[in-house]
């Protein structure tokens, strides 16, 4: 908003929301089936669900006109969602746990606390604590890195170091019960929770 004052001279409107929207939307649909390539393990893992007979959701701040793009690169990769919520499909978004609810309801899963929520930013550690669920942090293939895997690869081994123990700290800091490096490292982790259910331990 300051920043927007700033260029505009008067503070944004409603109007300038839905404006800035319009224009962003179509690029984002242009360029995200670009960018779907699926995070390493990420197949692997969903395949070892499956195989379990977990059943997985999917909650994004993308509307469903861009995940019309990115839902099938996925697939093609090994990736489908049984269920997925889009911004838009609920009266709010993350860090609110609607979205999360509505994808307990399409699969018909509860309570919440027999689920887990993954995600690589601090707004989805919220949504999934605010839901009532196990939550995992991802460090290193997600938003708080912000780096491609050529990217990553690239990084001095302390600088790659530094910046995981950072991403760690804030996963930890937003409350993740969790973090790992990325999503191929999840199963030891469902095997821990499921350890501590079986106890009578909630989130």
């Amino acid at each position: 908003a300051a920043a927007w004052e700033e260029r505009h001279g008067r503070a944004p409107t409603e109007a300038d929301i839905d404006a800035v929207y319009a224009a962003f939307v179509p690029k984002n649909v242009a360029v995200a089936a670009k960018y779907a390539d699926l995070i390493p393990g990420a197949a692997a893992v969903a395949a070892a669900l499956r195989e379990r007979g977990i059943k997985i959701g999917s909650t994004t701040g993308y509307t469903r006109e861009i995940m019309a793009e990115v839902l099938p690169i996925a697939a093609r990769q090994g990736f489908s969602p049984d269920a997925i919520a889009c911004t838009g499909d609920a009266a709010d978004g993350r860090p609110t746990p609607l979205l999360y609810y509505r994808n307990l309801l399409e699969l018909g899963v509860w309570p919440a606390f027999a689920t887990v929520k993954v995600d690589d930013t601090e707004v989805g550690i919220a949504e999934g604590l605010n839901a009532g669920a196990w939550t995992v942090g991802v460090a290193l293939t997600g938003n708080l890195l912000g780096l491609s895997l050529p990217g990553r690869e690239a990084l001095p081994p302390d600088e790659l170091a530094f910046r995981r123990q950072q991403a760690t700290n804030r996963m930890m800091a937003a409350g993740a019960h969790y973090v790992i490096d990325g999503i191929g490292d999840l199963l030891p982790v469902l095997e821990i929770i499921e350890g501590r259910l079986v106890r009578g331990e909630r989130p």
